[in-house]
């Protein structure tokens, strides 16, 4: 997959803006661009060093497109691998499209999806799992994914997984090679030795596989559902946490007739909340979708907030809650009463009596909203990600541990049973197989290409 051309892209965002980068990739990448490029004081940017910036012009014949800055770097001292080159010019669309086009005819072509990384990953500056990283961290929006991107790009989750490898591999080729001088009946792998790697790879993978529950909530978000009777301030709720009016909020009852998602990030994990439409019998068409989109959206979500008046309450509560709880026993639930403001502490001490797991707010007042964000936090277990542990986010990885974990359970099973090497050595290497298919040094074209499909053009 290894091609020679000479790739280009815009590495910013599309639109007008200060300023753009535009990056060229390629053997042939610093000559293209010298051509291209006059340089205030007449420098030649293929006797430049690696990682310098000149100021000059690019140009077209005698005309002048733009006043850039470029920045060199030669390979293998660069991003790919390759010689790259960085046009930061000025931010018009129409500028950069004349600088792309530019260099489309003197003998660049358009980079496709995500190439600029493929090729840092196949001239090795990067294994596989650090180049979807980067991926992550383009993408990550809140401090948690961000954290964990990073982690994952400097190589921690790669490391790990390389030194599991390396020592199995260490003892599969002494395996190997007993099946060499089977006739003769020796063993060079030490059996105990053996038996406490594969305890320990056996933790290890299951550590690792049990933290993706972890890291697919903090890389996708956290879907809340709020929900309850219409007009219990739902929406009001929705705007609070928000800090922005978000929902129309209104004295009407069933004012909320589809659902309204926006997210936040609470202690740096992303929490997306649906605002639904309130649950009532009605004879309303276009309400009864919108109620019947309401348990669509609890089916989905992964914590419920049940939320009713805490000046209204009537004997149906108690019953919806009941409904919730027996249709989904293993979500969160949140019991909320709202607009605690208008009823005394007498009545408040009443209610909590009647439903112990209730909690209070003022969702207009802001009160009670502060601690409604800390108990939907309690819910994600960020221990791991304090103790800077490695989580696995993705779910290529996810799929290739649990496959190495069923391998090594295979090997565990061999080794007190006494199996035989030559079997034995059947499940090491598909196990050494699925470690590698992680970071990449077991791959095929289908794999990179499906990877690499859903970067942005331009990295």
């Amino acid at each position: 997959m290894i091609n020679q051309d000479t790739i280009v892209a815009l590495a910013t965002p599309s639109g007008a803006g200060a300023i753009a980068v535009i990056r060229l990739s390629g053997k042939e990448a610093i000559q293209i661009a010298e051509r291209q490029f006059k340089s205030v004081s007449g420098k030649l940017l293929t006797k430049q060093p690696t990682h310098t910036i000149h100021l000059g012009h690019v140009v077209d014949g005698d005309r002048v497109i733009d006043e850039v800055l470029v920045s060199v770097f030669k390979d293998p001292n660069s991003y790919t691998g390759e010689n790259v080159i960085e046009i930061s010019c000025h931010g018009s669309s129409y500028i950069q499209q004349e600088i792309i086009q530019l260099f489309l005819r003197k003998g660049c072509r358009m980079a496709t999806a995500g190439e600029f990384t493929l090729r840092a990953f196949l001239n090795a500056k990067l294994d596989l799992s650090q180049a979807e990283a980067v991926a992550d961290l383009i993408s990550s929006d809140n401090e948690a994914s961000h954290q964990i991107a990073m982690q994952q790009m400097r190589g921690g989750f790669s490391s790990e997984i390389a030194k599991l490898r390396e020592e199995l591999l260490n003892f599969a080729s002494l395996i190997e090679l007993e099946l060499d001088f089977a006739e003769e009946d020796v063993e060079f792998a030490d059996r105990s030795q053996f038996k406490a790697l594969v305890e320990r790879i056996r933790f290890v993978l299951k550590r690792l596989i049990d933290s993706f529950a972890v890291g697919n909530v903090i890389k996708n978000g956290i879907p809340v559902a709020i929900v309850g009777e219409p007009n219990v301030g739902k929406s009001t709720l929705l705007n609070a946490l928000l800090n922005e009016e978000r929902a129309i909020v209104s004295d009407v009852a069933g004012t909320t007739r589809d659902t309204i998602e926006d997210e936040i990030s609470i202690g740096g994990i992303g929490f997306r909340f649906i605002d639904t439409a309130g649950i009532r019998e009605t004879k309303d068409v276009v309400e009864r979708i919108g109620i019947k989109k309401t348990f669509e959206k609890i089916d989905q979500a992964q914590v419920v907030v049940y939320l009713f008046e805490a000046d209204n309450v009537n004997s149906n509560i108690k019953v919806e809650i009941e409904k919730i709880k027996n249709k989904y026993p293993l979500k969160p639930l949140l019991v909320i009463a709202n607009k605690v403001d208008k009823i005394s502490a007498a009545e408040r001490d009443n209610l909590k009596v009647r439903i112990p797991e209730i909690d209070f707010l003022s969702a207009k007042q802001g009160i009670g909203v502060d601690n409604l964000k800390d108990k939907l936090l309690s819910f994600v277990n960020t221990g791991a990600l304090r103790n800077n542990d490695t989580i696995v986010t993705n779910s290529r990885h996810y799929d290739s541990l649990l496959k190495a974990f069923e391998d090594i359970e295979r090997v565990s099973e061999g080794l007190q049973t006494g199996l035989s090497g030559d079997l034995m050595a059947i499940d090491i290497r598909q196990a050494l197989y699925h470690f590698g298919e992680i970071t990449g040094e077991i791959t095929n074209d289908d794999l990179l290409g499906n990877i690499f499909a859903n970067f942005c053009i331009g990295k």
